[in-house]
């Protein structure tokens, strides 16, 4: 296996251009596998004292015991993969993917019902963010961006001006995530970041200065802001997005998922590195080396991390 090709098979970015010809295909539920804690994993967080984790064929693994030990849940609708999940509390979730799938659970992950499915169109949904259990994003390939107001029963679709010179909105849309005040960020292909001040009414596009895919982001202290992903490239804001200055991240590996937690921001990457930063992103340190690329990550009780391969968990 080619080092392109693993990184095409490590992350859902990436995946799906390659994949998405299978959203015509009949929707069926995800199988019981005895063998999905070995699946690949793409996005994983926690609800509640549970980890719950979303990737291919529709596998959703939950752990009750830190990563310890793992289950599949027992009803997923969708054996699409699933690229993204959030919970808005320790039962309500939702998940997000190929055939531009969202399942959405109310006990925590065990069970999940079908909220949508649009096999007529070719683009999977990259990523999911709810601030509550009523209100929610989700977002994925060619601007496509969904909102709910109602806990997904209904969704609706957000239309996006197109960038200056351009004629249609056409970003792909790789991670939302708040910021500590409140507004909108959607991190975005081209180095580009999109902002919403008004709960996601109206975007506007932000310019980092870096033409690099940014597969992920989140909101440190105060004002701050960091956005990740191709060739390790980090950028940081500390106003709310306005300017943007390169962080050296310490790997030229592409960084799959950023996450701020109790302090501390923490950052996985395609060659396998576990990154952590104290200063709210202005300094880096490998704390964990996989030896194959990291796909996603989870917070652990007293502060470690899960770290998710294309193998499942690294030992």
């Amino acid at each position: 296996m080619t080092m392109k090709t693993l990184k095409l098979a490590a992350l859902a970015p990436l995946l799906v251009t390659m994949l998405a010809s299978s959203n015509a295909a009949a929707l069926q539920p995800a199988r019981a596998d005895a063998h999905a804690a070995q699946a690949m994993m793409l996005d994983a967080t926690r609800a509640g004292r549970r980890i719950v984790a979303v990737g291919e064929h529709g596998y959703v693994l939950m752990s009750d015991d830190d990563g310890a030990t793992q289950r599949q849940a027992r009803a997923v609708p969708a054996d699409m993969t699933l690229t993204a999940v959030s919970f808005a509390d320790a039962r309500h979730g939702w998940a997000v993917g190929h055939g531009g799938v969202i399942v959405h659970t109310a006990d925590g992950g065990e069970t999940w019902s079908l909220q949508r499915q649009d096999a007529a169109a070719d683009q999977p949904l990259l990523t999911v963010y709810f601030r509550d259990a009523q209100h929610g994003w989700a977002a994925g390939l060619w601007s496509l961006l969904l909102a709910t107001s109602d806990g997904g029963k209904t969704w609706r679709q957000v239309a996006l001006p197109p960038q200056d010179g351009g004629k249609r909105a056409d970003l792909n849309l790789l991670k939302i995530f708040p910021s500590q005040g409140g507004q909108l960020f959607i991190a975005a292909e081209r180095g580009m970041v999109l902002r919403s001040r008004d709960d996601g009414a109206s975007w506007q596009y932000l310019a980092t200065g870096s033409k690099a895919s940014l597969w992920s982001g989140t909101a440190a202290g105060g004002h701050t802001l960091l956005v990740a992903g191709l060739g390790g490239r980090m950028l940081r804001s500390t106003d709310d997005g306005a300017s943007w200055a390169v962080v050296d991240a310490g790997t030229a590996g592409s960084i799959t998922q950023l996450q701020a937690d109790a302090g501390s921001v923490w950052a996985s990457s395609l060659d396998g590195r576990l990154l952590r930063s104290a200063d709210d992103g202005r300094t880096w340190e490998t704390v964990g080396a996989a030896g194959e690329p990291l796909t996603a990550i989870a917070a652990r009780t007293g502060g470690a991390y899960l770290r998710y391969t294309r193998r499942g968990l690294a030992k």
